[in-house]
Formats: structure tokens, C-alpha cells, sequence
């Protein structure tokens, strides 16, 4: 092995050799169980962020590990188009090199130009991936927009339509006025934003529609524009002020419209006035009570947002009407929304409707693609009926057939499904699945395949004209087929039959409504069991948390904290991060502070840790919780850690390189300390690989820095250091053979977490041993060994590490040279330990430098250093005893100057502004300060009290 562990020179390679030779495929022997993992397909909006990083190590964690198993194991590759998303970008894209729009091009041209992004995109995802070491099936990849899933989605639209649960509505939705589409409230932030209530005075009217001695009824609105829309006011049913306006009605200022007051539990009758405009078409609360009430709904705007020469009226439920006059003043024809209000509030003032105006904070929704404000407006859109699908995806959660991990997503997941409204699922982009409708020139609908398919279904005339349907599906339609359309549905096929359901799904908690629940409701409707029951995505639905940055806030472009996995993996430049990092930049203003926060975050860059270090760090962070803060610390220490293993492993190496004796050794044969490390071995293959099959990474990882960097490296491995002088001594050899022997097993337990340096050793390994594996991704995975056990052993070794520690312990009391030959005395000890130490005075000798050990009953222990382990009491004898005044008074300073620290923090902890107000961060690194203070104020009186020399 090379001396210097460099993770680069071994990765590429390694990955090739695998993908050359065909591993990660499934092995295709059907009589052994499968394990099936669909991957959540990445956007082609860019390359893989932290978090796709995180998840797929994850991923590939449960596949490696399920292959070394001997499982049949795919791991489906694919990506997603992301409608909206990838528009957004492609057209910001050609705007920003061109300096045009998409009406700039042809539909086909612009098409065109998305999917040369696709390619671009694509090549950049598969690179990362490799890099991170995923050994999805490549052969298999699919795309969203692929042939064979477009057949999946056309397949699934006609059925859900012919079984009556797709149906076309006009209803209110979430207008984006950039995008010119409907988008889905799960797209829709809502941002706070400055701005005004506006109280504006409503004239009454009794029942014979006469106005009522002048008499008025204040309404305060935060978007005065939409009265045009008006069609009722409304008011909580127990407000005591207003019962006597029961069955009156008011007039609309400006255009003199009469609408009834109506009386509804839903009224908030602390804000405002406690009098609410109901708008039906332009306010999804004001549409609810619409229907409740049955209102009619007047659209004010076009779907560029601009105010209509003649408003359309509809009944409640949709159908054109007459009941109110469409007239609007004229001055208010053609005028964008914030025209409009301008214009509306200067005519309520000129006839003095408006009584005041008040500054006001509203929440305001957003595009979370586009940014742009969103406009609820009425519109013709094509929805799936949820509530039939919702029950059954809700009992197979709840009969467990489904598991969430962890199971407090459960709630999530039923608040969602419990309270589910139909899915609009269509879009006015073209960047898409377009819907399977096709309209004849009456403006009749036809679902089917395609032309040819339609006329023979419906009889039509070949001479018919058909014009297909603009609009495209939402990207999570064809998402939530993904499970089976990957696998070739609806084709009968042997990798549905074989693979369907998948094993389970790793997905964050932010996509539940998104796509959790979508493909639980889909999959079920159309896959189904050989005994006809409804089939389910998935056995396990694995939910992590987000990756944020090291001070918890989200990373995002434009914040500029955002990290390439890659840059983890390989390294980057201080200057080539901030280029990344603020190249591109929505708010340009943002780049010195950007520039400021990367230089104090890396001042040298970011220096190349390999990808099985990054998979170590995201498999430390895995703990059950909704936010990971990022750690380069951590990653560092991870870089190290895999650093020590192939420095074991070198040293492990050597001292078998001449050893060609690889036969069984009895394990009563083997030295005390073989026996204590096959055990302890034993024990953790145990517990580490429970923790790895109940998704408990993060504690996998605790118990491997125990095992490995404690008990292996720092005791065994300086154990054998030992007895390696001797060349011919039996328990040296014995040592060789049971070190190589558990480093061997080791790599295969810890493999599907760092797959690369243990594929290398593993290959050093069996060029010694002269095996006739060929990777190590084939190789057996470790078991537990019930058999394997003793405990009188495992006590032995831990009294024996507590001697040796504490006798340095003492040592560094007395401030003994660590290489001068000590005499220990021991007292009050069992027969049984009295024989250990005898056997082990070759280690005592080497590791703490004792001469011999003295079974002695020590009188006068004022001239000794005492300590005690469980009931055996430790001396070390000193002749002469004195202080160092000099040294003591500084270790007084010391203390001085942490007491002022621990004062000033305290004093900090218990204020409750403090607490109240500071990020959690701040707050638990402050915790964490006083902790450490506390702790090293402690360790300095112990070396005050204890501190003493010889003369």
C-alpha cells in the first residue's frame, strides 16, 4: 500500500472497475429475496446538492449492504424534468446570454433548448453521483419524459378518467401572472410584506333594497381592488353588534352593486372591523364560504392580471349567469392590479367611502419558483378526485403496512391525506407531459392515446378535426407513478413482478404532500397483488431531515451559502468558491457580504477529503431530526478517521507479509488479548449492524469510533506493537493471524458506508490471503456469533485498560518522565486479576513503563499517590514530597480567569432576552462553552491538589 492515504487516486478507478464490470446490476437469481430502491429522481434544474448528497448515501448504504447479503438488488436510476423549475431556469438562462425571451423562439426551438439543458444537466448529476460512489443500475436509467414513462402517464390519465375521477372545474387557483400558470398551493410561500388596511364604508340597504337613512357598514380590506368582485359581506354569527343587520343587505362602493350580509362561524371578529368582503373568485377563504353560502363569483381579472372591460359572473358552481350587471366604470378598464388599486382608492376618497387607511404587515403569497406574487383567480383547470384514493392510502398506513421512519411523520401524513382537496393537475407550460385531451371545433373533450385511437373509440369521422390539449400535467403526476413506470408498467414485465414494492423510500419531510403521499395513493390504485389487492410503493418510508448550513439557515443561491458535495470530495479554491458562490446572484448587492462570510467560513478554501470521508460525515448526522446543521469539523475529523484505517491496515499488512499460515487457530488457543478482541469484534458486528437496520446511521457511526479508533487501534494494534519484537513468539503470530482476520471482516462490515478504501483493502488483503473474490461488494457480509462470548474475559480487559490508564494517570500526577521505570503497588486484589497482572507485565512494562508490580499492603500512604479502581487500591510511591509554588500559582491564575468566564456566561444563560431572543445556535454554543469551562476549571484543581514532585 502506498504510505500516504489519498482518496482521489483511488476513486476514480475503483468506481470504473466496478461499473466496468457490471456490479451494481442485480444479480438475477430469483430464488433469493430482492431489495429494490427507487431513487427520488434529482431535478435537471443544476447538479446535486448537500442534501440529494446526504440521501443517497443513505441510499447506497442500504444497497450495498443488502447486495452483500446475497440479495437480488436494484438500485433504479432516473431524473426528473421539473416542469416549472426547469423553465424558469432555461428561460432566465436565455435572458441572461441573449438577452431574449421564450417568445423569442418557436415552441419547438425553445423545446429544443431545454433539452440541450437536459443533457448538460445530466452529464453534471451522473458525475456527481459516481463521485459519491451510488451504484445505481445505470443500464436502467430513465427520465421522466422518456418514451416509456410517457406511456406510463397516458395509460394512467385515460383510467383515472374513464373510472369518473378526473374531471374538468372551474374553480379558484393560484394564479402566477410570470409564469402565466396555475401553480399548486404546495408551490405557494407565503412572505410578509408592509402594507396598508384600508376601511372602507358600505352603504346599508333594508329589504326593498332602499338605502337606510344614510347608514354604513365599515369594511376593512387589505386589497381594496378586488370589491369589484364583491357578492357578499360577512360577519361572525355571535358578533353582538352587528345582529341587527340580519337580512339587510349593502351596496358596492364605486359600482353600486347590492349583495346580502351573511353570518358565518369562520369570521375572525377580532380583526379589522369584524366585517369581511366576501370575494368568491379572487380569495380561497372567500371561495370556501362561496360555496358554503352558495355566492355567486365575479372574475375582475384576465390571467395577465389586468382588469376586465366586462367582469364574468358565475354561479357557484361555475356556470355563467346574468344575476349581477358586468358593467365597470371606464377609467378602470385595462389597468394592471396595482394601477387598479390606485385608482379604486383615489375614487373611494373623491366619494368619500374610504374613512382611513392604516399601515399594515399582511402575509402575501409568493411563487416559490418565480418569486412573483400570486393572484387567486377563477380558471378552467383538469383536477383528480383525491378523497377515494386518500381512504385506502390512509388504512395502509395505519394497518402499518407502510412504515414511517421515524413514526411521528405518521401525523404529518395524515393531517395532509385527512384533509385532502382535489389535485389540479394542470399547467400552462410546455414543458411537459401534455394531457392525453384532444377538443373538436364544437369544443367537445376526447381522452385516448391519440388521434387515430380517439376517432375509433368515440366513431368519429376521419375528416375530423382534433386539436390536442395544450396544457401539460404537473411534474408530480408523472412522479408519483415512479415506482412501478420505471420498472416498465404498463408492461408486463419481470422486473414489475420481481422488484414492485420497493424496500423503501428515502425522502425528506418537506415532500410528504408533495410526492409521499401521491405515489401511496397512485401506486395503490393502479398496481395490485396477485390476490387483487391494492399494492403499496413501498414497505418503509425513511424520512430525514435538511441539510443547512453550519449556522442553521437553509442554503440557498442566493444567500451564497450554498456547498458542492463536490468541492467536499475534491477540494476548491478560495477564489473559485466565492466565484460560485456569487456568480448568477439574484440580489447583486449581496456579494461583498457573501464575499465576507465565505472568507471568515474558509479562508484557505476547502481542502479535498475523498468521498468515503463526506459518506462518514453524512452518516454521523443522520440522527432522527428536522434540521442537520453542517459540520466541516466533523467532515475533517472523518478525513482522519479513514486516514487511521489505512494506516492500520498498512501496519496490519506488514506484519503478515510474511506469514503464510492463514490456518484456523482454536479460539482457547489464542492469546487473553485475541480472545478480548474477537469479543468485543463480535459484540459490535451485533450492535452496529441493528443500528444500520434500523436506520440509526448516526449511532452506526459512534459505535464504529469506539470499536476502531479505541478498542482496535489504540489497545490492540499497541498490544501487538508489543510482542512484535519477537519474530518467532507464538503469540505474536497468533496476534497477526487474529488482527488481519478481524480487519478483513471489518472492511466488509464497514463497506457499504465507505466503499472505497475498503475496496482497496480489501484487494491488498486478498492478495496476501490469495482469495478468489473478485470485489468486496460480492463478499459475504459479517454475522454475530452467539456462540462468541465471555464475559469474565471482557471484565479482565477492562480492569486491565483502567490499570493502565490510571497508572498514567499517577504518572502525570507526579510528574514522572514518561520513559523513567516505576514500581506499582497494589493492594486488596482477587487471586484471579492478581494472575492477570503477572501475565501482562511485558505490556505494563512497554506502555507504562513499570518495572514490577508489588502486591503490597501500603501502611504510610502519605509518601504515595493512591488511587482506587472498583475495590483494588493502586500506589505509587514518591520519597520526597514538594510543592512547586511557582507552578501552583499559575494553575491559581488559571482558575482565576475561568471563573470570570464562567461568570460572565451564567450571567448571560439566565437572562431571558438572552434566551428569548438569541438563535438556538448562539444559545447551545454558549451551553457548550460553560460545559467546557466548568470541565477544565475541574481538571486544574485535581492537578492543584495532586500536584507534586520529586526532589
Amino acid at each position: 500500500m502506498e504510505k500516504i492515504y489519498n482518496p482521489k487516486a483511488i476513486e476514480f478507478l475503483t468506481y470504473n472497475i466496478w461499473e466496468k464490470n457490471g456490479y451494481f446490476l442485480p444479480h438475477g437469481d430469483t430464488s433469493k429475496d430482492s431489495f429494490f430502491i427507487a431513487i427520488p429522481p434529482p431535478n435537471i434544474t443544476g447538479g446535486l446538492h448537500m442534501g440529494h448528497a446526504f440521501q443517497y448515501t443513505i441510499m447506497d448504504i442500504l444497497i450495498r449492504y443488502n447486495r452483500m447479503l446475497g440479495k437480488n438488488t436494484l438500485w433504479q436510476m432516473g431524473l426528473d424534468h421539473a416542469g416549472i423549475a426547469t423553465q424558469i431556469l432555461v428561460e432566465k438562462k436565455i435572458f441572461k446570454e441573449e438577452r431574449k425571451n421564450k417568445f423569442s423562439y418557436s415552441k419547438y426551438d425553445f423545446l429544443k433548448k431545454i433539452w440541450q439543458w437536459k443533457k448538460e444537466s445530466e452529464t453534471t448529476i451522473f458525475y456527481q453521483m459516481r463521485r459519491l460512489g451510488s451504484s445505481v443500475d445505470w443500464s436502467t436509467t430513465k427520465f421522466t419524459l422518456d418514451e416509456s414513462i410517457s406511456n406510463a402517464v397516458t395509460e394512467a390519465f385515460i383510467k383515472l378518467y374513464n373510472d369518473k375521477l378526473i374531471y374538468k372545474g372551474k374553480k379558484i387557483t393560484n394564479w402566477d401572472h410570470k409564469l402565466n400558470s396555475v401553480i399548486s398551493d404546495l408551490e405557494v410561500e407565503m412572505r410578509t410584506v408592509n402594507s396598508s388596511m384600508w376601511f372602507i364604508k358600505y352603504k346599508i340597504v333594508n329589504s326593498n333594497n332602499n338605502i337606510k337613512n344614510n347608514q354604513y357598514l365599515t369594511v376593512a380590506t387589505t386589497r381594496p381592488e378586488t370589491l369589484l368582485g364583491d357578492t357578499a359581506i360577512a360577519i361572525h354569527s355571535e358578533d353582538e353588534r352587528y345582529q341587527y343587520l340580519k337580512g339587510k343587505k349593502v351596496i358596492v362602493p364605486i359600482i353600486n352593486r347590492i349583495i346580502p350580509i351573511i353570518f358565518d362561524n369562520s369570521i375572525d371578529k377580532t380583526k379589522g372591523t369584524g366585517c369581511v368582503k366576501i370575494t368568491p373568485a379572487h380569495d380561497f377563504h372567500d371561495y370556501n364560504i362561496g360555496m358554503k353560502h352558495k355566492l355567486p363569483m365575479i372574475s375582475i381579472f384576465g390571467k395577465s392580471l389586468i382588469i376586465k372591460k366586462k367582469l364574468k359572473v358565475y354561479t357557484w358552481k361555475g356556470n355563467n349567469t346574468n344575476v349581477y350587471d358586468n358593467d365597470i366604470p371606464i377609467e378602470l378598464h385595462n389597468l394592471n392590479k396595482e394601477e387598479a388599486r390606485k385608482k379604486i382608492v383615489f375614487l373611494l376618497k373623491k366619494f368619500q367611502f374610504l374613512e382611513k387607511v392604516i399601515k399594515y404587515e399582511t402575509l402575501v403569497p409568493h411563487g416559490d419558483r418565480s418569486g412573483s406574487v400570486i393572484e387567486p383567480i377563477l380558471t378552467n383547470q383538469w383536477y383528480i378526485k383525491m378523497k377515494p384514493l386518500s381512504k385506502v392510502a390512509i388504512e395502509a398506513v395505519k394497518n402499518k403496512k407502510i412504515l414511517f421512519i421515524p413514526s411521528n411523520y405518521e401525523k404529518l401524513y395524515y393531517s395532509w391525506m385527512n384533509n385532502i382537496e382535489d389535485w389540479c393537475i394542470s399547467r400552462q407550460v410546455v414543458w411537459g407531459h401534455r394531457l392525453p385531451i384532444w377538443y373538436d371545433k364544437q369544443g367537445n373533450h376526447y381522452v385516448g392515446k391519440n388521434e387515430k385511437s380517439i376517432k375509433e373509440l368515440y366513431y368519429l369521422s376521419d375528416t375530423t378535426i382534433l386539436i390536442q390539449e395544450k396544457n401539460v400535467l404537473d411534474t408530480w403526476f408523472s412522479s408519483a407513478l415512479w415506482t412501478f413506470a420505471s420498472l416498465g408498467w404498463p408492461r408486463e414485465n419481470n422486473l414489475l413482478n420481481i422488484f414492485h414494492p420497493s424496500n423503501v423510500l428515502v425522502s425528506g419531510f418537506d415532500i410528504i404532500f408533495f410526492w409521499i403521499s401521491r405515489m401511496i395513493m397512485l401506486t395503490m390504485y393502479f398496481i395490485k397483488n396477485q390476490d387483487g389487492t391494492p399494492q403499496i410503493p413501498f414497505k418503509i418510508a425513511y424520512i430525514t431531515g435538511l441539510i443547512r448550513d453550519d449556522k442553521g439557515q437553509k442554503m440557498s443561491k442566493s444567500k451564497g451559502n450554498v456547498l458542492d458535495p463536490i468541492d467536499m470530495i475534491d477540494g476548491i479554491s478560495l477564489s473559485d468558491l466565492i466565484k460560485k458562490r456569487t456568480e448568477n446572484l439574484i440580489k447583486p448587492q449581496l456579494i461583498n457580504e457573501i464575499k465576507h462570510r465565505t472568507i471568515t467560513s474558509f479562508p484557505n478554501g476547502i481542502e479535498p477529503t475523498g468521498s468515503d470521508a463526506l459518506r462518514l460525515t453524512f452518516a454521523s448526522l443522520s440522527a432522527p431530526t428536522r434540521n442537520i446543521n453542517w459540520d466541516m469539523n466533523r467532515l475533517r475529523s472523518y478525513r482522519n478517521f479513514c486516514n487511521k484505517i489505512w494506516n492500520a491496515t498498512r501496519l496490519i499488512l506488514m506484519l503478515n507479509i510474511h506469514q503464510h499460515n492463514f490456518k484456523f487457530i482454536k479460539f482457547t488457543d489464542l492469546h487473553f488479548f485475541d480472545q478480548w478482541i474477537y469479543i468485543e469484534y463480535n459484540n459490535f458486528i451485533k450492535s452496529f449492524t441493528k443500528m444500520l437496520t434500523t436506520y440509526r446511521l448516526d449511532r452506526a457511526i459512534s459505535l464504529l469510533n469506539v470499536f476502531f479508533k479505541n478498542n482496535f487501534c489504540d489497545w490492540y494494534i499497541e498490544i501487538i506493537k508489543v510482542f512484535s519484537k519477537d519474530q518467532n513468539n507464538k503469540i505474536i503470530i497468533s496476534m497477526r493471524y487474529s488482527a488481519l482476520k478481524i480487519l478483513s471482516s471489518l472492511i466488509r462490515l464497514i463497506h457499504p458506508i465507505i466503499p472505497f478504501i475498503t475496496e482497496v483493502i480489501w484487494q491488498k488483503i486478498n492478495n496476501i490471503k490469495k482469495s478468489s473474490y473478485s470485489t468486496i461488494m460480492t463478499a459475504s457480509y459479517p454475522v454475530f456469533n452467539k456462540h462468541l462470548q465471555d464475559t469474565v474475559i471482557i471484565e479482565n480487559m477492562c480492569f486491565f485498560k483502567k490499570l493502565i490508564t490510571t497508572i498514567r494517570q499517577m504518572r502525570l500526577e507526579a510528574q514522572i518522565d514518561k520513559k523513567e521505570l516505576i514500581n506499582i503497588y497494589i493492594n486488596n486484589i482477587t487471586q484471579h486479576l492478581k494472575k492477570l497482572i503477572f501475565h501482562q507485565t511485558i505490556v505494563l512494562n512497554y506502555m507504562v513503563c513499570v518495572r514490577k508490580i508489588i502486591i503490597k499492603n501500603v501502611r504510610n500512604s502519605n509518601h504515595y499517590l493512591k488511587k482506587t479502581i472498583d475495590t483494588v487500591e493502586i500506589f505509587l510511591k514518591i520519597d520526597k514530597i514538594y510543592y512547586n509554588n511557582a507552578y501552583l500559582i499559575k494553575i491559581n491564575n488559571k482558575i482565576k480567569k475561568i471563573d470570570v468566564l464562567i461568570f460572565s456566561i451564567k450571567k448571560k444563560l439566565l437572562n431571558k432576552n438572552f434566551i428569548n431572543k438569541a438563535p438556538f445556535d448562539i444559545i447551545k454554543k454558549e451551553k457548550e462553552k460553560f460545559i467546557n469551562y466548568i470541565q477544565t476549571k475541574s481538571k486544574l484543581i485535581t492537578e492543584k491538589n495532586f500536584l507534586k514532585y520529586k526532589k
